[in-house]
C-alpha cells in the first residue's frame, strides 16, 4: 500500500470517528464546540436528533470508505462531493444567518473557524485520494 493511500486509509476513520462523535454528541444534546458548528445557537432537540442520525450516516460512509479506499474509491468520490456541498451549505447559513438576533454574545467568526477546519480536512482528503490512485 503507497504512502498516499495509507494516509487516505487513515484520514478516512478519523473522519468516520469525528462523524460518530457529531452523532453522539447530538444525541445527548452536548453542545461541544466543534462537534456542534452552531454549539451556542439554540436548538430543538429534534433537530439534534435529525443530525445524529444523518451524522452517524456519515461516519458509516466514511468507515467503509476507510476499509479498502482504492476498492472504495467511488464511495471517497462521493464522500468529496458531499463535503463540498455540505462545506457550501454551511458558508451559506454562516453568510445569511443573523446570529447576533440570538444573542448579541455569540460570535459568527468561530463558526467560520469550523467551517475552515472541516474545508481543510476536506482538501486534505482530496490530496490524498488524488495522489492514491497514481
Amino acid at each position: 500500500m503507497s504512502t498516499h493511500n495509507r494516509i487516505l486509509k487513515w484520514s478516512l476513520l478519523a473522519g468516520a470517528l469525528y462523524f460518530f462523535s457529531v452523532s453522539i454528541a447530538h444525541m445527548l444534546g452536548f453542545k461541544t464546540p466543534l462537534l456542534f458548528i452552531y454549539f451556542n445557537v439554540p436548538s430543538y432537540a429534534y433537530q439534534d436528533r435529525i443530525i445524529s442520525f444523518l451524522a452517524f450516516g456519515w461516519a458509516v460512509f466514511f468507515f467503509t470508505a476507510f476499509t479498502d479506499p482504492r476498492k472504495n474509491s467511488a464511495l471517497v468520490k462521493a464522500i468529496l462531493v458531499a463535503g463540498a456541498s455540505a462545506l457550501i451549505g454551511v458558508s451559506m447559513i454562516n453568510s445569511a444567518t443573523d446570529f447576533q438576533s440570538f444573542d448579541s454574545a455569540i460570535n459568527p467568526m468561530v463558526f467560520w473557524l469550523e467551517a475552515g477546519g472541516l474545508f481543510v480536512y476536506w482538501l486534505w482528503l482530496v490530496v490524498f485520494h488524488y495522489h492514491s490512485g497514481k
